[in-house]
């Protein structure tokens, strides 16, 4: 799926206040399902599980490589191996990748996001 400029909820990075049931809160404003955050907005994102995280669903986060340095990947609340092969995708946009709960990924975020750096994110929201 591509992200266009109709299924953005916020055209800048955020902080997430909040997280759970199935949603995020940020910016003043609640979300139901699983976000891209990136350097241009805060996207839903249509991956539920991790089997739904591949290079198909992560082509916004590659397609703004350039302006991203870390890109963390909230997995939900269980663990998640990424695939080699995606992986590899990541090392060759010179991207560094981190896989986590949604829970640890979103504090982190929340962290360097304030502190200025060229973090983006994905979370999967649990249900």
């Amino acid at each position: 799926m591509s992200v266009t400029a109709e299924l953005r909820h916020l055209p800048y990075p955020a902080p997430i206040e909040a997280y759970g049931q199935g949603g995020f809160r940020f910016a003043d404003m609640s979300h139901r399902g699983s976000l891209l955050c990136l350097p241009d907005g805060i996207w839903p994102w249509p991956a539920r599980s991790a089997v739904d995280i591949t290079e198909e669903s992560l082509a916004p986060v590659f397609a703004q490589a350039e302006q991203i340095d870390l890109f963390l990947l909230g997995a939900g609340r269980g663990g998640w191996a990424m695939p080699p092969a995606l992986r590899g995708r990541f090392k060759a946009s010179a991207m560094a990748v981190e896989v986590t709960n949604t829970g640890h990924a979103i504090s982190t975020y929340n962290i360097l996001l304030g502190e200025g750096r060229r973090v983006a994110a994905g979370f999967i929201a649990d249900e």
